[in-house]
């Protein structure tokens, strides 16, 4: 059967292949939508922790021998404090500033960090072989299903849902949102709003480390590799809108589908159509698909 002169086979590989990449842009999306939604911080330095969390996996295998599925936890916990050494020494600073500076100190650190672990790996990809576990492909019949690509997709989705469900459906969510809003009437709950606001940036900064570990396997791991993935991520966020939770997943996970079926019809377009469709949105809708109108 074909489409358009398309094969199902070749359909549906491109399927595949979007929701893997979308799966990378909804969980990278969510974090950056956790962190300026909570606390009005344009995190341009979220591309670097997702290299953080690729590169930590890589040197944890090569120089501890840790595995893997220890990364998987280990990775997000380790990123995590350095976003709290962010949080704590550098942004606490600019909360009540402007966001555009938010956006040149985050900016700058990302250079920085790259800047030391290009000069100690350079820019050539180191490899990450895939856990035995998840190695080989599962035939669907109508397509090839490579293990590790459908892994990716499951756990980005088990995440992302477990997040929106935690800060939209939980107490803990509804003192995060009101300590960005109202910080003295959650203080007089008892809640210490300092801790509550660099824990979530922690917690932003992890998820980003999360599908850095994932993404270890998939992509060859380079101190450059959240460069190109961060302006993509950047306009997902915006087509969504600015600290939406739902919209960044599900904006994210169309996205990438949109794009693995552009490559199939128009590839000269594959690269550009996401900012084509920013473009739109932003004329049709300036808050976003699912933001909020002031």
């Amino acid at each position: 059967m074909e489409f358009f002169g398309v094969s199902m086979p070749a359909m549906m590989s491109q399927l595949l292949l979007g929701l893997v990449n979308g799966s990378f842009y909804a969980i990278l999306s969510l974090g950056l939508a956790v962190i300026f939604g909570l606390l009005n911080v344009i995190n341009f330095a979220h591309g670097a922790l997702f290299m953080l969390g690729a590169l930590t996996t890589w040197m944890a295998l090569n120089y501890l021998g840790i595995n893997y599925w220890v990364m998987l936890i280990l990775g997000p916990l380790v990123v995590g404090v350095v976003g709290v050494l962010i949080e704590r020494l550098l942004l606490r600073w600019i909360y009540k500033l402007d966001h555009l500076y938010g956006l040149l100190l985050t900016l700058g650190l990302t250079m920085l960090i790259e800047g030391v672990f290009r000069s100690i790996y350079g820019v050539s990809g180191l490899g990450y072989d895939t856990p035995e576990l998840l190695e080989g492909a599962t035939s669907l019949g109508f397509m090839i299903m490579p293990n590790y690509r459908a892994w990716v997709v499951v756990a980005s989705l088990v995440v992302c849902i477990a997040t929106w469900y935690v800060i939209e459906k939980t107490k803990l969510g509804a003192y995060l949102r009101a300590g960005t809003e109202n910080p003295r009437l959650v203080e007089a709950f008892g809640v210490n709003v300092p801790v509550m606001i660099t824990l979530t940036y922690a917690f932003g900064a992890a998820l980003a480390a999360f599908a850095g570990v994932l993404a270890a396997p998939i992509y060859q791991v380079t101190p450059l590799m959240g460069q190109n993935l961060i302006i993509v991520v950047f306009a997902v966020v915006v087509i969504g809108g600015m600290g939406s939770i739902m919209g960044s997943i599900l904006t994210g996970l169309g996205l990438g589908i949109i794009e693995g079926f552009t490559k199939v019809f128009y590839p000269e377009a594959s690269s550009t159509v996401v900012f084509v469709i920013m473009a739109i949105v932003l004329l049709i809708r300036p808050a976003g698909l699912f933001g909020k109108e002031k």
